[in-house]
This record gives structure tokens, C-alpha cells and sequence, in this order.
């Protein structure tokens, strides 16, 4: 039955094993999209004594697919005071960033002779945080499209605030490549097999993975300066001043409604799936699992797809963590984020990549 695919010429296998993994991969991002969104309305509800989405289906569970409708359906209403070239792209440039970035990331071993990813470049990292550095571009134009003063101060929040943060999160992976000696995210993945050799003998029975937060006290201050950063970057509580509804009513997406409000939505999860697998991937060994000795690329099906199955769960974790703390935490002052920024996770960020190299460099 597969005959025909083997008669296929190598570019020709390329292009569509390729279709069928950006396939697979965009149509599980926006169901996980859909269903982050009614799990934050559930966990909100619980910690606020509220019952949640109910209606639509059993538990609410059709709720996305109604929010989706009412999304498509509803009047897509220009105001006639913006200014419309950019406020009609501003839309697309925040969504766009976060399908791209998910391109490198290594959801998987391999299935066959595939790799589970969609572009195994050597220089994915590189390549995430250029993708990732180009969101706050439609959030300003979101902001400045709307010739309005609310979205006007959250398009300028935004630009302090995300470029200041993309500094932390820069600096803080680079004790990981000095560490790891590797920019492609696979062979960083690979490097994160087995168990942590640092633990003594009479702890034996404590068996803890060779992930990188696990494998040295500089990688698990990174792993923190990135944590936080990714809560800044995302614009989640409680970095959330580019919105800030007590503040500033909504922020940049004031003046929007219908689908381009569902695309600035759709986004802000993306963002987040983004980043959890992201943190995943650098820190918590991607789809390695070594109690039970997956933590080898697995070429059959079964193994292909349990190593699928344990990077969505590790992700869906930090997703959970990340919806959590938005109910849990209250925001910041713009100045203590600015402070927090500039003052303390960058200084920090420095002082650990030069404690990174000084240990490398005496333990060599």
C-alpha cells in the first residue's frame, strides 16, 4: 500500500512527509489553543468559587467550538478612525510568530527514517528567538493602528517590556550552549539522556533525569531568568501590562472585535504553547523519559508516538503552570517590572554566564 511512496523521488518524500508533519502539528497547536483557553475559564472558576463553562456540551467541553463560531460569525466591524493598513495586519503579525517558532522544535524522536520536527536546523535556538523578537512588531501596530490613547500606552508597554525581557531570555541560554556545546535543538535533547552523575552514593535510590535544570546550579538559575522571561515575553500575569484591563481597558486589542480579536487571542496561547515547549525542550530533556528507558530515539510507531506523548505532557505541564499563575498572582507596577528587567534578571543573566565559564574552564 506504501509502494507509492517509495517510488517518490527524495525531494518529492520531503515535501510530503513535510506537509503532513506541519499538518499535524498546526492542527494540534490550535486544539490546544482551544482547550488551554476553557482549561484557564475552569481553573479561574475553581479558585474563584465559580462553576466555569457548563453549557455547551458535557462540562463545557464544546465551549471552544462555540467561542469559534461566535468568533467567525460575528460583524467585523472597522472603526472608521484607525488607521487600516495596520490595523488589518496587526492581527496576523501576532499570530504568525508563534506557528513559525513551533517549525524547530523536536516534538518527538523519530517515526521510521522521520525525525519528529519539522526543520532540524542547527541553529533552531537562533532561529526561535528571531521568530519570537518579531510578535511585539503587531502588538506596537496593533497600538498605534488604533489612534486611540489606551492602545497607544499598550503598544509602548509592550516594546519596553518585551525587548527589555528578550535580553534576559537571551543571556539566560547561554550558559545551556556553553554547557551543552550545541545550538540545534535535537543534539540538546540527545544530551539530556540518562541520570545526573553529581548526586552521592549513600543517595543512590534518589534517581533524578540528566536534565539540564537538573545537572547544574548555573543551568537551574537560566532555567528561572527563562521561566520568568517567557511569563514577560507572553504578556501573562503577572507581566500583563500591555493589556492591563483595570488599567487601560484591554490595551492594544481596545479597538478590536470578531476575528481579529480571536487572532490577538489565538496568540497569546500560542505564545504560550511556544514557550512551554521551549522550556521543555532546553531544560526538561524534550520527549526523553529515562525511568522507563525512553530516553533513546524510537524508530517504530509505538515508541515514535510515546515519545510524542511525553513532550505534550511535560508542555501541557508548564501550560497549566502558566494559566495558574495568572489567578494566583496579582501584577506588577510598571517600574517594578522594569526594575526587575533591567536591574536584577540582567546583571544576574551576566554574573551566570561568567560562573558558567569559569567552571567549565576549571573543570575541563
Amino acid at each position: 500500500m506504501m509502494d507509492w511512496i517509495d517510488n517518490l523521488n527524495d525531494p518529492a518524500q520531503f515535501a510530503l512527509f513535510s506537509g503532513v508533519k506541519i499538518l499535524g502539528v498546526f492542527s494540534v497547536l490550535m486544539f490546544i489553543v482551544a482547550y488551554a483557553v476553557w482549561v484557564e475559564r475552569k481553573v479561574a472558576a475553581a479558585i474563584q468559587g465559580r462553576i466555569g463553562p457548563n453549557r455547551a456540551g458535557p462540562f463545557g467541553l464544546l465551549q471552544p467550538a462555540a467561542d469559534a463560531i461566535k468568533a467567525f460569525l460575528k460583524e467585523d466591524f472597522t472603526p472608521g478612525h484607525v488607521r487600516k493598513v495596520w490595523y488589518w495586519l496587526a492581527p496576523a503579525i501576532v499570530m504568525i510568530p508563534a506557528l513559525l517558532t513551533s517549525a524547530v522544535i523536536p516534538f518527538g524522536s523519530q517515526i521510521g527514517e522521520q525525525k519528529m520536527v519539522i526543520a532540524d536546523l542547527n541553529v533552531g535556538v537562533l532561529y526561535t528567538f528571531g521568530i519570537v523578537s518579531l510578535g511585539v512588531y503587531g502588538i506596537v501596530l496593533a497600538g498605534y493602528a488604533a489612534n486611540s490613547k489606551y492602545p497607544f500606552l499598550g503598544g509602548i508597554r509592550s516594546s519596553a517590556q518585551m525587548i527589555s525581557y528578550e535580553i534576559a531570555m537571551g543571556l539566560a541560554v547561554i550558559p545551556l550552549f556553553l554547557w551543552v556545546g550545541e545550538l540545534n535543538l535535537s543534539q540538546i535533547i540527545q544530551s539530556q539522556t540518562g541520570f545526573v552523575g553529581w548526586l552521592p552514593s549513600a543517595l543512590g535510590g534518589l534517581r533524578l533525569p540528566n536534565w539540564l535544570a537538573f545537572q547544574s546550579p548555573m543551568l537551574a538559575l537560566s532555567f528561572f531568568i527563562f521561566v520568568v522571561a517567557a511569563f514577560a515575553e507572553t504578556n501573562r500575569l503577572p507581566f500583563d501590562m500591555p493589556e492591563a484591563e483595570q488599567e487601560l481597558a484591554g490595551g492594544y486589542n481596545v479597538e478590536y472585535s470578531s476575528i481579529k480579536f480571536a487572532l490577538f487571542f489565538m496568540g497569546e496561547y500560542a505564545n504560550m504553547v511556544a514557550a512551554s515547549a521551549m522550556m521543555v525542550t532546553l531544560f526538561f530533556g524534550g520527549w526523553t523519559l529515562p525511568w522507563f528507558g525512553l530516553d533513546q530515539p524510537a524508530a517504530g510507531l509505538v515508541g515514535g508516538l510515546l515519545h510524542i506523548g511525553i513532550f505534550l505532557g511535560k508542555m501541557l505541564c508548564f501550560v497549566f503552570l502558566i494559566i495558574w499563575v495568572r489567578w494566583m498572582w496579582p501584577r506588577f507596577r510598571y517600574d517594578q517590572l522594569m526594575d526587575l528587567g533591567w536591574r536584577r534578571f540582567i546583571p544576574l543573566a551576566l554574573v551566570n554566564i561568567v560562573a558558567t565559564a569559569l567552571w567549565l574552564w576549571w573543570s575541563a
